[in-house]
């Protein structure tokens, strides 16, 4: 393999940075390679068991951390401010807890804020936070609009999720192309006709 090749790859030529990945995983990953139909000892699979391994520790760091963390911070010198904030078509990647199939989608996250302010990558990598473990889509939506509400204290959160499911799309009744909507609404985008109408227009819904 040339030079040019390695760096393209990135992941076939072994660094001393890559986290080892136990003798465990790498067997069980061999193990579904054969019952796949597949010979892991073959010299295109041999490095597959190391590979998969350290992909899936990546898919799922948000099991390391807890997302409640990036809203420690907030700013009240907001000059007053306490109209709509809205980041809209967050790109995410999770997996589903069923098939571990790919989840691709985006989200839109919004708040009303009361006395104070986040910085707004906060806000994506909150959703990073949930999105990076084994999820559903309906849990997820929930759980990325409850952190902020508890941890904001604002007068609204509204967050939806729009993704493709691999694991419909891919495998089983293979739909291509179908999506799939879920929304969670909180305090006054619930409570309020002319707020959840403006919060959703504004996302494009």
């Amino acid at each position: 393999m040339s030079d040019y090749d390695a760096a393209v790859d990135g992941d076939l030529v072994e660094s001393p940075t890559k986290i080892a990945v136990p003798d465990e995983v790498q067997e069980a990953i061999k193990t579904l390679i054969r019952w796949a139909g597949d010979d892991p000892d073959r010299e295109g699979l041999l490095d597959t068991p190391q590979r998969v391994g350290r992909a899936w520790k990546e898919y799922c760091q948000g099991y390391e951390e807890d997302p409640a963390i990036h809203l420690s911070r907030t700013f009240e010198e907001v000059g007053g401010y306490d109209e709509l904030v809205l980041l809209k078509d967050i790109p995410f990647q999770s997996h589903c807890e069923h098939h571990m199939a790919p989840i691709i989608g985006t989200a839109s996250i919004a708040y009303m804020p009361k006395e104070r302010v986040v910085g707004i990558s906060k806000l994506a990598r909150v959703m990073n936070g949930f999105a990076r473990r084994l999820q559903v889509q309906e849990r997820m939506t929930a759980e990325i609009a409850q952190c902020i509400w508890d941890h904001l204290q604002p007068h609204g959160v509204a967050v939806v999720i729009n993704a493709s499911h691999s694991c419909m799309t891919a495998r089983g009744v293979r739909t291509p192309g179908v999506k799939m909507m879920t929304s969670r609404l909180l305090g006054c985008f619930l409570d309020d006709d002319r707020s959840r109408k403006e919060v959703l227009s504004l996302m494009g819904y």
